[in-house]
C-alpha cells in the first residue's frame, strides 16, 4: 500500500510544533524565532528577532539548529531561510 502525500497544512502544523519547541532555547539568549511560511517545495521561511538580529551566530543557529531539527523531524522540509 502506497503512502499518501501529506498536505501542506499537515506539514505546516508539524513545523509549527518544532519551532515552538525550539523557541525557549532561542529566547534564553535574548532572541526569538517565528514561522513566516512553509512553501510547497519544502522551504521554511522564518524570522529571527531580538538579539538574533545582527548576531554572528544567527546563521549557524539557523542552519545547524533550526534547519537540522526540522529536517530530522519533518522529512518534507528541504531548507530553512530567514526573511
Amino acid at each position: 500500500m502506497a503512502e499518501t502525500a501529506r498536505t501542506l497544512d499537515e506539514i505546516r502544523g508539524d513545523v509549527t510544533d518544532i519551532i515552538r519547541q525550539l523557541r525557549p532555547a532561542v529566547q534564553s539568549d535574548g532572541g526569538d524565532i517565528e514561522l513566516v511560511d512553509v512553501l510547497e517545495n519544502g522551504v521554511v521561511k522564518v524570522r529571527l528577532l531580538g538579539a538574533c538580529i545582527g548576531c554572528p551566530s544567527a546563521a549557524v543557529t539557523l542552519k545547524m539548529g533550526v534547519e537540522q531539527s526540522l529536517r530530522d523531524n519533518v522529512p518534507e522540509v528541504t531548507e530553512v531561510i530567514c526573511t
